[in-house]
């Protein structure tokens, strides 16, 4: 599976064992935008496991109260951020603290996908 689905404040792209998420520039991702992604995760996973890769191309913020919501998503079996930029990576190491689930930084999204494959199968 291979869609693409476009929202006001992102770009996601879900595969079958995995999403990539591409916020838009100037979002502050908030626990509404969190519960229409894992609304969308559940359509398309089904209880499947799955794993969210972030690809930070564009510069925006997160409430760290969202990673408390996410950690709750039971199929969810790995998050990952990718960014070549060090303060999206620096900021990503402190998201790391909240969420309860294997987090990994990258610098490249083919890493990531291999990443996403091993940790689900």
């Amino acid at each position: 599976m291979t869609d693409k689905i476009t929202l006001d404040f992102c770009d996601i792209h879900m595969y079958d064992s995995y999403m990539i998420v591409t916020m838009n520039t100037g979002v502050h991702v908030t626990a509404s935008h969190n519960e229409i992604l894992t609304q969308i995760a559940d359509t398309y996973f089904n209880k499947k496991p799955f794993v969210y890769i972030t690809h930070r191309i564009n510069s925006y913020s997160v409430d760290p109260a969202v990673y408390n919501e996410t950690s709750k998503i039971s199929n969810l079996v790995g998050f990952c951020v990718v960014s070549k930029n060090y303060m999206a990576k620096s900021t990503a190491k402190i998201e790391k603290l909240f969420l309860n689930k294997p987090f990994e930084i990258f610098d490249e999204l083919s890493d990531a996908i291999e990443w996403a494959k091993s940790v689900v199968h």
